[in-house]
């Protein structure tokens, strides 16, 4: 249970599940969603500028209420400072790659866009240096060292910490919100 939803920040490996969880909390605490990635990410899967990012997530989280998810460490002191509250969705390696490699390929197949009009492709997701899939492979890891060690630093004692293990724990979460919020 979450005590002060004001400001929630969601973090975890890539395909852990951050953006569906930011989205369905936005929407039963009826407050804006934020991703990072759509911030940072500019056609052609462009990096936008390093300040332009840090300027356009500042305004983003200028707001009293919001939900926003991403692991981007440049924009960490921005973010992070202003949340209540943040939930690491930190599943198994096994879990998070079958989201990865079934997502990645639905996405590619279904042409489905993203954010800033980009797609993924087959190429690109299996067969890239740029792969999301190896992207994952190299930090799911390291990201499950890090955090800990991070979220012990003084800058983040503020924050009420949930640490997620297993999707029904999630999945939990949403519906004890869900039971707070409704009339």
């Amino acid at each position: 249970m979450i005590k002060n939803k004001s400001r929630i920040v969601i973090v975890g490996t890539g395909c852990a599940g951050k953006t569906t969880l930011a989205r369905k909390l936005a929407g039963i605490l009826s407050v804006p969603h934020i991703q990072l990635d759509a911030i940072h990410w500019k056609p052609g899967w462009v990096s936008r500028p390093r300040e332009e990012f840090r300027q356009l997530t500042r305004d983003a989280v200028s707001d009293e209420r919001w939900v926003t998810d991403g692991n981007y460490s440049v924009v960490r002191d921005i973010v992070w400072v202003r949340a209540t509250a943040l939930i690491w969705l930190n599943y198994s390696f096994q879990t998070v790659l079958w989201r990865a490699v079934s997502r990645t390929f639905n996405r590619a197949i279904l042409k489905e866009k993203l954010y800033s009009g980009n797609r993924e492709s087959i190429r690109q997701a299996f067969f890239s240096t740029d792969s999301m899939i190896l992207w994952f492979i190299k930090m799911h890891h390291s990201i499950r060292k890090r955090y800990p060690i991070i979220l012990k630093g003084p800058e983040f004692s503020h924050l009420e910490v949930i640490v997620l293990k297993i999707q029904k724990e999630a999945d939990a979460l949403v519906l004890s919100i869900n039971d707070q919020v409704e009339p």
